[in-house]
């Protein structure tokens, strides 16, 4: 698993996201957002066993270009794109499982 390891500051221009090939998640959100560290460890545990499976983190807010082209309300908001389509999305996932099934919607080479 690929992961940027802290929010980025601008992220990727939605192009770029869109032509990342196979099994990608955005996660949309804030270091100060006590939302977004409280996924965060369910997310990794998720993606533990996910080599495939790339995580960007985009520090979001008023006026971030990609986080309106997904239309981001609340943090974290976490975007599952299989080859730069919009699969799934999650916003404040409260539990490992639902994660999880998202996952698998995006990477299917588990099954």
């Amino acid at each position: 698993m690929a992961t940027a390891p802290s929010y980025q500051d601008p992220g990727p221009a939605l192009e770029e996201v869109k032509a990342i090939p196979g099994p990608l998640v955005l996660e949309f959100g804030a270091s100060w957002c006590p939302h977004c560290s409280a996924a965060q460890p369910l997310m990794a545990a998720n993606l533990a066993g996910r080599p495939r499976v790339r995580l960007i983190r985009v520090e979001d807010g008023r006026g971030r270009p990609l986080g309106r082209s997904f239309q981001v309300k609340l943090w974290p908001t976490f975007i599952f794109l299989n080859e730069g389509q919009e699969v799934a999305r999650l916003v404040r996932p409260a539990t490992a499982q639902e994660i999880g099934r998202a996952l698998d919607r995006i990477d299917l080479e588990t099954f």
